[in-house]
Order: C-alpha cells, then sequence, then structure tokens
C-alpha cells in the first residue's frame, strides 16, 4: 500500500462530515443537530480534527466561536470534498428528487442570486424538498485551474470566458441581460434621460470586483469599461453587485449594472435606469459543469431544473425603454 493510500485508510472519513457541519455552524451544539449525533459526540470530532491538524479551528470568543485562519482556509475545501463524495456514491443509483436527500452545489454571483434564486429556491422547496442547495459566491480573481474548481462542485453559473474554454468543461446557456447605467434620480442626467461617453468619463463611479490597482482584466465590468474606452475615476470599489447600488444613490457617482438587476432595486432606492452610451457587449449567462457529471442521474436532473427556471426569467423581455427614476 503507497504511502498516500496508507494514509487515507487510517483517516475516518466520518470527520469529513464533522468538519463541514462544525465550520459552517461555528457551535459544537448546531453542529451535532445538523448530523444527528450528540453533543458530547460532536465535542469528541471536534478533539480529533484539532490534534489531527494541529489548530484549535473553532477559538472561542466572547459571543461565541470563531474560525481559525487555517479553518477559514478548509472551508471551501472541505465543502468540495463532501460535495464530490456524495455525487460518487450517488452515482449509477435512480434519482427521485421528491425523496432524495442531498446537496447541490452552485458557484454564483450575487446578482445570479437575485436574478435566478427566488424561483430556483422555490422549485426545489416543491419538487425536492429534502435536497440542500449550497450557493458559494464566485470572486472574480478565483482559482485559474477552473477546471479543478468546477469538478469539485455541481456547477457554475457565469458568462462566457477564455478560461472556461476547456475540453472537460460542459456548458448550455440560460438567460441573457444587457449594461444599463445606474445614476441617482436627482442627477441631472437622470431628467435628461441620457448620459454620453464624455459625461460618463468625467464622473465618479463605483466599480464591482475593481483592485486597488490598475483594472483586472478578468472582471466582466472591466472588459465593458474597456469595450467603451473608459478609464473611470473609481470612488468606491466593492467586491459585490448587489451592493453597487446602495453605493450610488444619495451620491453624484454613476456605475454599470445588470439591467435585470436595476430593475429589481431602481423604483425602492430612487435610483435613475438609464442606457449605457456606445457599444457594451450583451451578458449571456451559462451554466458550466465538468464532464465527470455526465452520467450523474441526479445532476442531470438538477441541471434540467436550472435550465428550466432560467427559461422563465428568459420570458421576461428586457426594457425598450429605460426608467428615468422618482
Amino acid at each position: 500500500m503507497t504511502a498516500p493510500t496508507a494514509r487515507l485508510a487510517n483517516l475516518d472519513l466520518n470527520l469529513l462530515v464533522s468538519l463541514r457541519e462544525l465550520l459552517r455552524e461555528r457551535n459544537v451544539t448546531r453542529a451535532a443537530a445538523r448530523i444527528g449525533i450528540s453533543q458530547p459526540a460532536a465535542s469528541a470530532a471536534l478533539s480529533r480534527l484539532r490534534r489531527h491538524f494541529d489548530d484549535e479551528l473553532l477559538a472561542r470568543r466572547p459571543g461565541g466561536y470563531v474560525l481559525t485562519p487555517l479553518a477559514a482556509q478548509l472551508v471551501d475545501q472541505v465543502e468540495g470534498v463532501c460535495s464530490a463524495a456524495e455525487r460518487l456514491f450517488d452515482t449509477g443509483h435512480r434519482f427521485d428528487p421528491a425523496t432524495a436527500r442531498r446537496g447541490f452545489t452552485l458557484l454564483v454571483a450575487d446578482y445570479t442570486i437575485a436574478v435566478l434564486g427566488p424561483a430556483l429556491s422555490s422549485a426545489l422547496a416543491a419538487r425536492a424538498p429534502g435536497v440542500e442547495l449550497r450557493l458559494r459566491l464566485v470572486r472574480e480573481s478565483f482559482s485559474a485551474d477552473i477546471g479543478e474548481t468546477i469538478r469539485l462542485i455541481d456547477g457554475m453559473i457565469a458568462p462566457h470566458a477564455i478560461r472556461f474554454e476547456r475540453p472537460e468543461l460542459r456548458s448550455t446557456g440560460l438567460f441573457s441581460d444587457r449594461w444599463v447605467c445606474v445614476v441617482d434620480a436627482s442627477h441631472p442626467s437622470a431628467a435628461a434621460g441620457a448620459l454620453t461617453l464624455d459625461e460618463l468619463a468625467a464622473m465618479p463611479w463605483v466599480v464591482p470586483f475593481a483592485p486597488d490597482r490598475g483594472m483586472s482584466a478578468s472582471a466582466p465590468m472591466t472588459r465593458q469599461l474597456n469595450r467603451l474606452g473608459l478609464e473611470p475615476e473609481i470612488r468606491v470599489r466593492v467586491e459585490s453587485y448587489l451592493s453597487v447600488p446602495y453605493l450610488v444613490v444619495g451620491t453624484d457617482r454613476v456605475a454599470l449594472l445588470q439591467e435585470r438587476l436595476a430593475r429589481q432595486v431602481a423604483d425602492r432606492l430612487g435610483l435613475a435606469v438609464l442606457a449605457c452610451p456606445g457599444e457594451p457587449g450583451p451578458i449571456a449567462e451559462r451554466l458550466w459543469w465538468h464532464s465527470d457529471l455526465d452520467a450523474d442521474p441526479a445532476h442531470r436532473w438538477f441541471r434540467d431544473l436550472i435550465v428550466e427556471v432560467a427559461g422563465t426569467v428568459e420570458q421576461c423581455p428586457l426594457s425598450r425603454h429605460y426608467l428615468s427614476g422618482r
């Protein structure tokens, strides 16, 4: 037996489940309830994990536990390994969504959650009440080894990118969107109903996923700004699409935003949604998955459900006219 194999054989793989729930809950009692074991058994598992990693993992602080730096590094790894193990042992079995007890993990942007999340969540609750949906937020700077990243989860929802053109990856179209400009409703451009490229170049900006120096060439927003020939004066940088409109309202700032998201928040926040001048590229969201999952009946059911739900989004046409705010 080779050294890595011997090491794996000597591990209690039940500790993986304990580790996942302890890191999720940051509470021994709640983790025990999630797993279906006693609180002393969960405490014993935590002790064994602490010895194995030579780290506290959960550090006691006033008001509860917090993750240690090592534990924070383990969060995504253990989620991926547990998801892969579930798929491995489910392979070849008939999948009945009405009685299934398993989880599906998707890597998504918070924008996608706003647009697709409610309908997907409702469909899962109605058709597969025992299924757990795990949504991990994509970061624009996530691992360059996208093939390995997707192999450990059930899929990712994102527009096409050159780095996704790999033989082991599969994809299918979901829904379309387009970029619009958002400004506060009191901004002079709201009354004018339009912005020019020169005006955009002179305005302060809110930009998601922009590094402190320069602009990340992999970020969709950056590609659009480059396409428009803009080098914006960035006043606010944020790691979220959903945060953008809240950082525009009540200011003289401007931002690019996906229209489907802008329409959700514009009236409530008092924002104006204006056509983007120039020729911004379209947005075409796709579901990406690893080819290893092609033969998994549970995964086929899950991705068919996502495509079906996305179809209801696509049926809501994009506006011909843009809101002018209040």
